[in-house]
């Protein structure tokens, strides 16, 4: 089966550190794939408060996510210090893409690469919404849509 080979943004917009506590651990002793995607989603909720957008849609319009990939690089352990860079590609009408790169730090040591597609969602309505003007202002130069989506 051939490998995802993500391709990462020009510019990551967000950064934050997560320490692995011992219950992201998988029976192998390493951060389980359970649990990396948990953290991702971590992240991502943080990437989203930061510029002031409630992803459930309690006043305004949610996201749901509408694919995940996740390559990983090397193993983590518990008490290590997870890098989290967010950063955001493909803009379309209704969503993006949210790309990760999770490195150890201080070292910088690669962990995994992920990307969660994502559109906007009225879940009051039950259907996908486009992506708010506001949001879309949040990231000059990248969040125009593609005039095909």
């Amino acid at each position: 089966m051939a490998r995802v080979d993500l391709q990462l943004p020009e510019q990551f917009y967000y950064t934050l550190t997560i320490t692995v506590r011992m219950t992201d651990l998988n029976p192998g002793g390493h951060v389980g794939n359970d649990q990396m995607i948990s953290l991702l989603s971590e992240a991502r909720y943080r990437f989203f408060c930061h510029y002031g957008f409630d992803e459930f849609g309690v006043t305004d319009q949610g996201i749901i996510i509408t694919d995940l990939i996740t390559t990983y690089k090397s193993e983590s352990f518990a008490q290590e210090n997870l890098k989290f860079e967010v950063g955001l590609m493909d803009f379309n009408k209704y969503g993006a893409d949210i790309i990760f790169r999770v490195t150890k730090h201080p070292s910088g040591q690669v962990v995994a690469l992920a990307k969660q597609g994502f559109v906007f969602f009225d879940h009051h309505a039950r259907k996908v919404t486009f992506m708010p003007d506001h949001f879309r202002r949040c990231f000059p130069g990248i969040g125009q849509p593609d005039p095909g989506n």
